[in-house]
This record gives structure tokens, C-alpha cells and sequence, in this order.
């Protein structure tokens, strides 16, 4: 992980009917793109609620850009773009060119000629209500709202919800753009693989309220793979291999074991001398698949 941090999470644990989120240790490095993954109702939401000092939790701390959330906090969130899963239906009635003159007084740094780039490049009319606008461009309007303001730090929910696959690209050219300065952060929740693929430096695994680790995605998606072996050339002894995550029975004489050190995995196949009948690079949909069923098994234990 890198020495320097957009947002530094400590200790934060928020509790509800049914659900707890945390308790909740994270780092998120400046300067990169890191992806928040996990499945629907696991926390992604309401963690980046309580960044943006929506709710309060029960207990820990948060700090943003150096400084803590909560209290007078108006200059900090200048300095945030913020996309919410979901459009807020309190502006229906508003038109889009209203909404975009109204934010432009809250953050010093809203650029006229970015916002209107934006809308020709999202192919957004600004004059209509934001409730008579299709999902899609709904969407696409919100985002470049976020945008338009150039702020330091961008916290993304599910961004390209909505959005068709012409307008999925140009999201995926404008944050690129956005981060080409070098200097600037964007936390994004998403569960599109080839999205998390695209951007992310950084990925975080997020499952029932809890965070089970921060990865470089390049190197994360070079340590999982399956192996398949020849269950006739050792009984058993699968299960030993270098960063074991489980085995699926296969028939027909097959294991599939899994495996999150591949280099130390290939280093003993050779030397225990497993018949390899093949192997393949684990997707991330397929890791995240391994560690749910892994935190089901911890519940249940």
C-alpha cells in the first residue's frame, strides 16, 4: 500500500435491525482508483454514507483528505464529488440546468466549460425535469454533476446503473480523464467486472458488513487459480497445496483445487509430483465467489 491516504477508516461499526457494518479498519490510498466489491446488502451503501457524514455510526472514527468527518464539515465536501447509488426523488421536479446552477454555488471550484463538455459528451438536455429524464440519463447527468466541480476526491455507487453500453464508455473515458492529473482519489462501489478491471489500481472485498482485505488488482488476479488435478497421483494430499481455498470433487478421477499463491502453488505441484491435468486464472466474480462461501462457513462454525 501506498504511504499516503485519501481516507483512513478506524474502528468504525454501525448496527441496524439486521445488519452490522464492521467493526471497520480501511486505508484507501491517494492518487488511485480503488473498487469497493462485494454482494448486494454487504455495506458498500451505507459505508459511503458515513464518509459523506450521513448517519453516524456507533463508534470509530473517519477522516477524508486529512481531516475528520463530522461536525462543520462544508469545506471538506467541497472538496468531494459524491454519486449515491440512487437519485435523490426530492429533485424530480427540478430541471437538470437548475440543479447544475444551484450545486455550482456550494463548491468554489465548479467550472462552467467542464459541465457543459460534459453534457455534450453524455448527450444529456439540461431542460428537462429530472424526474421526466430516462434512467440512463438520469444517471449520466448526475455523474458529470459530480464531476464538474473537479474535486479531489470522487466516491462513486454504482455508477454505470442505468447506464446502456455508448454511455458506459464514455463513464469509463471520463473518470479516466479525471485521474490523469495523478493527484486525485475515486472510490468507486461496483459490481461490473470488466468496469473493476478497467479502473481499479486497488480492490476491496467487502461481505456481510465486514472487509476481508485490500489487493492490488494486478496482482490479485495473478495469485488465484484452479488447478485440476489426477486424483490418482497422491490421495488426498491436494489439500496441502500452498494457499488452499477449497476443492470441488469433479468425477472421473478430476479435482479442482483452488489456490490464492499461484507461485508457491506451481512451485509444489513439481515437487510433489501431482499429475496436472490443467489450470486456470480465477476472474474476480470467481474469487469473490470463493470468499463468500468461505465467510458462510466461518458463520457457521
Amino acid at each position: 500500500m501506498v504511504d499516503e491516504i485519501a481516507i483512513d477508516i478506524q474502528g468504525i461499526r454501525l448496527k441496524r435491525k439486521h445488519f452490522q457494518l464492521g467493526p471497520i479498519d480501511l486505508q484507501i490510498p491517494r492518487g488511485y482508483v480503488t473498487a469497493i466489491v462485494g454482494p448486494n446488502g454487504s455495506g458498500k451503501s451505507s459505508l459511503f454514507r458515513l464518509m459523506m457524514d450521513i448517519g453516524k455510526p456507533e463508534s470509530g472514527k473517519i477522516e477524508v483528505l486529512g481531516l475528520p468527518v463530522g461536525g462543520e464539515d462544508k469545506e471538506l465536501k467541497q472538496r468531494i464529488g459524491y454519486l449515491p447509488e440512487k437519485p435523490y426523488e426530492l429533485e424530480d421536479k427540478m430541471r437538470g440546468q437548475d440543479k447544475a446552477a444551484f450545486i455550482s454555488q456550494w463548491y468554489p471550484g465548479w467550472d462552467m466549460n467542464r459541465y457543459q463538455e460534459l453534457v455534450r459528451r453524455f448527450e444529456i438536455d439540461p431542460s428537462l425535469k429530472l424526474g421526466k429524464m430516462s434512467k440512463g440519463m438520469r444517471r449520466k447527468f448526475d455523474l458529470l454533476v459530480t464531476l464538474a466541480h473537479n474535486p479531489e476526491l470522487l466516491l462513486l455507487d454504482e455508477p454505470s446503473s442505468g447506464l446502456d453500453p455508448i454511455a458506459w464508455r464514455t463513464m469509463i473515458d471520463a473518470i479516466t480523464n479525471y485521474m490523469e492529473r495523478g493527484d486525485r482519489t475515486v472510490l468507486i462501489a461496483s459490481h461490473i467486472i470488466d468496469e473493476i478491471k478497467r479502473l481499479a489500481d486497488y480492490i476491496v472485498f467487502i461481505i456481510h458488513g465486514r472487509v476481508l482485505g485490500v489487493y492490488e488488482k494486478d496482482a490479485l488476479l495473478e495469485s488465484w487459480y484452479a488447478y485440476y488435478i489426477d486424483t490418482r497421483s497422491g490421495f488426498n494430499r491436494w489439500k496441502s497445496i500452498p494457499g488452499f481455498c477449497g476443492l470441488e470433487e469433479q468425477g472421473g478421477n478430476r479435482v479442482k483445487v483452488i489456490s490464492n499463491d499461484a507461485q508457491r502453488a506451481e512451485e509444489w505441484l513439481q515437487t510433489e509430483e501431482l499429475q496436472l491435468l490443467g489450470r486456470q486464472k480465477l476472474e474476480l466474480d470467481d474469487i469473490l465467489a470463493v470468499l463468500i462461501e468461505q465467510e458462510r462457513k466461518q458463520i457457521r462454525s
